[in-house]
């Protein structure tokens, strides 16, 4: 998918993740996390981004994530809209 603009989702509520995903012109996937559990759950919460952006085969986005103890299932599901929102697509795969 090809990015039109900034995809946002989430919010910075407690159990919840922000994800604001944008093209970038450097090769690759660039994740800024900030976390209150970086330090416990950091790599995790990486890999969860980074596997769902390859689901959908996005991989040069600069992605800023706002982490406040959010489970797996959230941060796929607000990586997923945030990548539908900033395409500009809404043929979504609901599994």
């Amino acid at each position: 998918m090809d990015f039109l603009k900034k995809g946002l989702a989430g919010t910075l509520e407690s159990g919840d993740i922000f994800i604001e995903i944008e093209k970038s012109e450097l090769p690759g996937i660039h994740i800024d996390l900030q976390s209150k559990v970086k330090n416990q759950y950091g790599k995790q919460i990486l890999l969860v981004i980074t596997e769902t952006l390859k689901e959908y085969g996005i991989d040069n986005v600069n992605v800023k994530a706002i982490d406040q103890g959010s489970l797996d299932c959230t941060i796929r599901a607000r990586v997923t809209t945030a990548i539908y929102r900033g395409s500009g697509k809404n043929d979504y795969r609901w599994e």
